[in-house]
């Protein structure tokens, strides 16, 4: 017996994302204070809330990618950034990652050379978001959403355990959104665990479980139907803008003592 770590795959027993006291401070600015969550596995998990919430900085604190004055990330049952979790793990950031001066195939196939594997997969990345017939073009000559489709057929390479995608719908015609969603429903059927985030409420009842965040903080980790019994409003935008009431009259009540 030695000390290899457990093999967690894609096991519903071990969340996606364990997140125990997080702090992120840039500046002077404390933009995560002590945020504790847990992303279960196997689930479309939306992270919803307005901008300069922290859902980015949330998200790169995930993948590895942020550096944090305090706490916990666990990601698959290791640590975030941990160099095992590179294959597992797809992040598709706001702005699209794509070499301008590439093709479309060309830009695929050096992601896949890294992440070791072959063609088929590039072809059926391509198909998964609907640019099967784009391999040609130049990536620099695609309009905003064609560039964001890319980015996510790139994250899709290694068939990753645990997909993060900040924003993926932004900029896309509502046809295509919900192809997107379509898509993000199969892989999460297929074993796959999703964090999406979005400022667009709409988009809520599309997930099966929802976090929302305001000023760094979470407001609520729940269910879309737990969330309406929970405020008595009739939909996720309501539910958010109730929440955001209660909060805002907790702290005026907190000032005010």
């Amino acid at each position: 017996m030695g000390n290899e770590a457990p093999d967690v795959g894609r096991s519903a027993a071990t969340p996606a994302v364990r997140i125990a006291g997080l702090r992120v401070v840039r500046g002077t600015n404390t933009v995560l204070d002590g945020l504790d969550l847990t992303i279960p596995a196997g689930q479309v998990v939306g992270l919803l809330g307005p901008s300069g919430s922290g859902k980015t900085t949330l998200m790169r604190a995930v993948v590895g990618a942020q550096i944090v004055a305090g706490g916990d990330v666990q990601v698959l049952g290791r640590p975030a950034g941990s160099p095992d979790l590179r294959a597992r793990v797809g992040y598709v950031t706001q702005s699209p990652s794509v070499y301008k001066d590439l093709t479309v195939a060309e830009n695929l196939r050096y992601a896949a050379a890294i992440l070791h594997v072959d063609g088929a997969a590039v072809a059926r990345a391509l198909r998964q978001v609907d640019l099967t017939g784009f391999e040609g073009r130049m990536a620099g000559t695609l309009s905003g959403g064609e560039l964001s489709r890319v980015s996510l057929s790139i994250a899709l390479l290694g068939s990753p355990d645990l997909l993060v995608l900040d924003e993926p719908t932004v900029g896309l015609d509502p046809v295509l959104r919900r192809d997107l969603w379509a898509l993000f429903a199969r892989l999460r059927d297929e074993g796959a665990s999703l964090l999406v985030s979005s400022h667009v409420m709409d988009e809520a009842a599309r997930c099966d479980r929802l976090v929302l965040m305001r000023a760094g903080g979470v407001l609520a980790d729940d269910t879309l139907p737990e969330l309406l019994a929970r405020t008595g409003a009739a939909d996720a935008d309501g539910a958010f803008l109730a929440l955001v009431d209660a909060a805002n009259a907790a702290d005026t009540r907190g000032a005010a003592a």
